[in-house]
């Protein structure tokens, strides 16, 4: 029975998560793309702004914005109740996971052809009945791409689910692990997260299998036309205004608040020690997975046969298996094979880079396939060996891929809570470690510091990484 509990709770949890990202990225991505508003790039950085908040963090948030002495109740006197449960865990992780979605239907919206949309309206059909019959069908791989990744992410969340209160498996498999560690009944919820990724992962498989959406010819080449909104300008500038309230400032500002009632000479020393632990595990998990990705998106750009694309496949399975399943694999692999593996530094960096080698391929491949492979058959052909002719005229093209393979690998294991829980080595503390333990014991002012400092480097990352889309 509480296995069944479970399954509904963590199902129940992700329907209501794709159901409330759904209603917020699919208005906010037409807004962004389609419709004539002032300020479309401030629209699109509320659209990724909150990726820079992992879930733990905005969990914390919120859970200081109630309570006695919360947040709320400083500012305006007014003891709001604390959220938690379903409830809580269901606002974070609508908050933290909307982007993913927004992004996919913003690409998605940039590229869809305007002319079909022309005819449509040609025909007779108003703009609600072109958007429903003609624009929406056509997003269908923009949603299902979001919907999985969105997912995966609620799957396998352990940080939110936990400074909830409410059980899922996740949240299930870490109370076994800390409470008795019974390895079997563990290894079973482990079995059964994989089991919720693998339908996800087999569902959008299915959905997608011999559709097409692409166009048959080139067509003439159009300027954008943008939608007027008419009576519905002052609506939708609301909208985007409570989201941002929600999703960023009230989150903030509770950071900020708690920040200005800590202590902070009291945990200075801590802090700085949480980031260099944080630094010393995520550096050398940013330079492994650099260079296995390397290899892995070479094969599977240059040498493309039957066996190349499931190899470079094979890096996708640690990012698609839910984080504390694949921790716990590593707990049961080092007990059993080498007990001087358990919870060492080089077991949570190595554990690290298979977990986000799938983000790391991507800047690498991107840029190989910007890098003319005629290059490399120049350099042959001057004498040059094949390894030769790669670091000598292919590597150094790489180099902005590479830059941001790191990049993006060094803060995703920064924020990393799962993995880093139950892998790092007694008395390593990070940031991320900080922020879950202080709010799990309601110790919001202490968490402060470690909260706004993943926070501003979260933020600082997301900048650049859409620094292009913000202009746009």
């Amino acid at each position: 029975m509480r296995n069944l509990r479970l399954l509904g709770n963590t199902l129940l949890l992700t329907v209501g998560v794709l159901v409330l990202d759904a209603l917020i990225a699919l208005p906010l991505a037409y807004l962004s793309v389609r419709c004539k508003i002032k300020a479309r790039g401030l629209i699109t950085l509320l659209g990724v702004l909150p990726l820079a908040i992992p879930g733990y963090v905005m969990a914390y948030a919120i859970l200081g914005l109630g309570g006695f002495n919360g947040s709320i109740q400083a500012w305006i006197g007014w003891n709001f109740p604390r959220i938690s449960g379903f409830a809580g865990s269901l606002i974070v992780l609508t908050l933290c996971t909307f982007p993913y979605l927004y992004l996919n239907l913003r690409t998605a919206l940039l590229g869809l052809d305007q002319s079909i949309e022309e005819v449509s309206r040609s025909l007779g059909h108003d703009a609600k009945s072109t958007f429903i019959n003609i624009i929406l069908p056509q997003l269908k791989p923009a949603f299902l791409a979001g919907s999985l990744l969105i997912s995966l992410h609620v799957i396998g969340d352990f940080g939110t689910v936990s400074l909830m209160r409410f059980e899922t498996f996740s949240y299930a498999l870490y109370l076994q692990y800390i409470a008795a560690f019974d390895r079997i009944y563990a290894a079973w919820l482990a079995l059964m997260l994989l089991g919720l990724t693998t339908a996800a992962l087999v569902l959008e498989y299915k959905l997608l299998k011999k559709a097409i959406y692409y166009r048959l010819g080139r067509g003439a080449a159009k300027s954008k036309t943008f939608l007027k909104l008419g009576p519905w300008k002052y609506p939708a500038y609301i909208f985007v205004g409570v989201l941002f309230l929600i999703s960023v400032l009230l989150p903030v500002s509770s950071i900020m608040h708690w920040l200005t009632q800590s202590a902070f000479a009291s945990v200075a020393g801590d802090l700085y020690r949480a980031f260099l632990n944080s630094v010393k595990a995520s550096a050398p998990a940013a330079v492994l997975t650099t260079l296995m990705a390397l290899p892995l998106a070479y094969i599977g750009v240059r040498y493309k046969t039957k066996l190349s694309n499931p190899i470079e496949r094979v890096a996708y399975l640690g990012y698609a298996t839910p984080p504390l399943a694949f921790a716990l694999a590593f707990v049961f692999f080092s007990l059993q094979v080498s007990t001087v593996l358990y919870q060492s530094l080089f077991l949570l960096v190595f554990a690290y880079s298979l977990h986000f080698l799938a983000e790391g391929i991507g800047p690498v491949r991107s840029a190989l396939y910007q890098a003319p492979p005629q290059y490399e058959e120049a350099a042959r052909s001057l004498g040059y060996s094949s390894v030769k002719s790669f670091f000598k005229v292919t590597l150094p093209l790489l180099r902005g891929g590479i830059i941001a393979s790191a990049a993006l690998v060094f803060l995703s294991a920064m924020k990393e809570l799962s993995i880093t829980f139950l892998l790092s080595p007694i008395g390593f503390d990070t940031l991320a470690l900080n922020v879950w333990s202080y709010t799990g014991e309601a110790m919001f002012a202490e968490a402060a510091p470690f909260a706004l400092t993943i926070l501003l480097f979260s933020s600082l990352f997301v900048g650049l990484l859409f620094s292009k889309e913000l202009k746009t």
